[in-house]
């Protein structure tokens, strides 16, 4: 039996414990690193994108009431039976290059406390308030304002009125015609201004004065009269046009503007 130390025995050790076939190779993991990074960059223009187009292209809105009807559906039926709501989608880069015009169908934030004295549907204040404001940020969540979708009647300069005596709304002294308007979901025996008489109102310059279709149903400038703007909407508060019904399936389509006012 031998002592004696031998240096290569060890480095032979060391030698097998060095080749690639006997250590862990990192390498793997690299492709995994790069695969998560591409992942956040894609989230990242994703959020960036939608962000973008939220506030200056489109946004979607879901209509909640029965004001609108037949245009746009929304509420329980006609006998309180459930029914989806349409969801919308409204244009917000057509009124940074020209105004509104009487037939469009716009989607407007609450003017006054006289539309809406409740406040901001959500309190932004809490946690849960704060996560839906970072949602509606992109899209994913209403905004965090008292919202309706009437129909443009009359703008900035004209009068607008309706006398029962006289056979409906007019504007600027003549009758407007209202095909949009579906005398069957109306009460029977309705008179042409339906459940409320008003005017003459002046629109302020760069105001609106709105009206749902469905005339008995629609709490619209006819109501509000009594604040600062007399019942009209400023430019300002005017969230975009509808342009489209993308749900359900079964009404999807576009939404025009029919001028009353020819």
């Amino acid at each position: 039996m031998s002592d004696d130390y031998d240096e290569n025995d060890d480095n032979g050790d060391n030698d097998s414990a060095e080749r690639p076939w006997n250590r862990k190779d990192a390498e793997p993991e690299e492709p995994k690193r790069s695969f998560l990074r591409e992942l956040a960059v894609i989230l990242v223009v994703v959020l960036a994108v939608a962000w973008i187009a939220q506030t200056f292209l489109f946004r979607q809105y879901v209509v909640p009431s029965q004001s609108m009807e037949p245009t746009l559906v929304g509420g329980p039926g006609p006998n309180g039976e459930a029914r989806s709501n349409d969801r919308i989608v409204i244009d917000k880069l057509v009124y940074r290059f020209s105004d509104p015009q009487p037939g469009d169908v716009i989607v407007f934030k609450a003017p006054s406390d006289d539309w809406d004295d409740s406040g901001p549907p959500r309190d932004s204040s809490t946690l849960s308030g704060k996560f839906l404001d970072v949602l509606s940020w992109f899209g994913y969540a209403p905004p965090n304002e008292y919202s309706l979708v009437k129909r443009v009647i009359a703008v900035g300069g004209q009068t607008v009125e309706c006398h029962n005596a006289d056979g409906g709304t007019k504007v600027d002294g003549k009758l407007i015609k209202q095909p949009f308007v579906d005398s069957a979901i109306q009460p029977p025996g309705s008179p042409p201004c339906f459940d409320m008489e008003f005017g003459p109102v002046k629109v302020p310059e760069g105001n609106v004065w709105v009206m749902g279709d469905n005339r008995s149903m629609s709490a619209d400038s006819r109501y509000h009269q009594g604040d600062e703007f007399h019942g009209t909407v400023p430019r300002n508060d005017i969230r975009g046009k509808v342009r489209f019904i993308i749900w359900p399936l079964s009404r999807m389509g576009g939404v025009g503007s029919v001028n009353p006012q020819k």
